[in-house]
């Protein structure tokens, strides 16, 4: 399989957690989220495979938050790719998967949904960007997603969190946000509150 990861076996009949990090990150990263969040789930943390300055990320960019959208395509095939092997390799359900991502992370995640009908069963996505803008969407009505957002982002403006989240529902996504003021982090109340969502609908 194409990506380096860490695979954890919960209960099969609870979703499978798709763990994706931040810039920087590595594999391990989320696996404290999706204890968390689920602590019967089982949990697959992937590690980008493209690095910048040393950094991991999931795919290129030209500039500070501006994708290259040629390599964020072809890295989002390469890892629904990956998810159709890992599922074979590792046993869970590849249509009972729910992506949990954190900024980079939620990045390529938003690209899954925005590409792929059925990429995934739902999506988490702390602090995320719109992947692609002038482009086609497929049928999300079966999809619940929760946009984790800030006030004062400095890397995502809250402008770009309500486009992303009208642009999903204009799909058919449930799509619910919660807004926090601690900037680009990932803080407790921001867990607790995908918790709560996760809960309403897993």
């Amino acid at each position: 399989m194409n990506h380096q990861h860490i695979f954890k076996h919960g209960k099969p009949e609870r979703p499978l957690l798709l763990l994706l990090h931040g810039t920087g990150g590595t594999e391990h990263d989320l696996f404290f989220l999706g204890e968390a969040i689920d602590p019967e789930a089982s949990l697959l943390g992937v590690r980008g495979n493209v690095t910048e300055s040393g950094m991991n990320r999931y795919f290129r960019r030209l500039a500070e938050g501006v994708f290259d959208e040629n390599d964020l395509d072809y890295r989002t095939k390469e890892l629904i790719a990956f998810l159709d092997a890992a599922s074979a390799a590792y046993g869970f359900d590849r249509n009972n998967i729910v992506a949990i991502g954190y900024s980079n992370g939620a990045n390529i995640a938003g690209s899954m949904i925005y590409s792929f009908k059925d990429a995934v069963k739902g999506a988490m996505l702390h602090h995320p960007m719109v992947p692609f803008r002038n482009r086609q969407l497929p049928d999300l009505h079966s999809l619940p997603v929760f946009i984790g957002a800030g006030t004062n982002d400095p890397l995502c403006a809250p402008e770009e969190s309500l486009e992303l989240k009208a642009t999903l529902e204009g799909a058919g996504s449930d799509v619910s946000i919660y807004w926090g003021n601690a900037g680009h982090s990932l803080t407790n109340e921001e867990v607790v509150a995908a918790k709560a969502w996760y809960n309403k609908h897993f």
